[in-house]
């Protein structure tokens, strides 16, 4: 039962709010820290063990959650000197991961059941397993098609739907060993390098709560629902935050 958080980013999209903490430290409800969610649920779905992946204002994290002990988890830390993407920080401690492990964005709100994904990914054999998600998109426009200068198909306004990835996954450290250390590697170079071999990765579909901390939009809808959706991210009884950042 070990996670991987990706830790690492600059946050440029979240600016001005990532000026001076990095992403997984700004503040949720005026009260905790996306990270502190984040390992309070680990620790409540079992997990024991906790590695960072920290870059871009690395020290406050460090600072921030130290041995990991007040969560009651083993955390330890790994930090990238140059900007590896998503996969490649994991390729430069891959021996330091058990066979099957579970890896995530660190500004990642969900009530997702992280140790059942993981029994998923171990039970079906996949190389790789992302937690998916139906966002769905309000076009503010008329769409339309064409064919030889004519309109063919017209909609007003449509509402469509995608499935994403949550930034949450399961993976397997046979899938990574091949991979070269050191270099930047993002999930979506796995992904297409995986789909050329002819090794799907699995899809686990979630329906529940998940919010991207990723655009100041988002980060704000993300206090707005904090209190309605508390006890979904935050299950067992309240207790006093553990000193977030602000």
């Amino acid at each position: 039962m070990h996670a991987v958080i990706l830790a690492g980013g600059r946050g440029v999209r979240l600016r001005p709010y990532t000026t001076a903490l990095p992403k997984p430290l700004v503040p949720i409800g005026e009260e905790y820290a996306i990270l502190d969610i984040i390992l309070q649920q680990l620790r409540a779905r079992g997990f024991r063990r906790v590695t960072l992946a920290i870059g871009h204002l690395g020290s406050l994290i460090r600072a921030f959650v130290g041995d990991g002990s007040r969560w009651d988890l083993a955390v330890d830390y790994s930090e990238e000197v140059k900007p590896l993407s998503t996969i490649g920080p994991l390729l430069n401690f891959l021996d330091r991961l058990p066979e099957h492990f579970l890896v995530m964005n660190g500004d990642v709100l969900t009530d997702l059941d992280y140790t059942a994904l993981l029994a998923h990914h171990t039970a079906n054999g996949a190389p790789l397993t992302v937690a998916t998600y139906q966002r769905k998109v309000k076009i503010d426009f008329g769409t339309l098609s064409t064919e030889q200068g004519r309109i063919v198909h017209f909609v007003e306004k449509p509402e469509l739907s995608y499935g994403v990835s949550m930034g949450v996954y399961a993976m397997s450290r046979e899938t990574l060993a091949p991979y070269p250390r050191d270099v930047p590697f993002g999930l979506d170079q796995l992904v297409l390098d995986l789909l050329a071999r002819s090794r799907r990765p699995a899809a686990y579909e979630f329906e529940g709560y998940w919010l991207d901390i990723g655009r100041p939009d988002d980060y704000d809808e993300a206090n707005r629902c904090f209190e309605q959706a508390r006890s979904a991210l935050l299950p067992g009884p309240r207790r006093a935050p553990l000193g977030a950042v602000s």
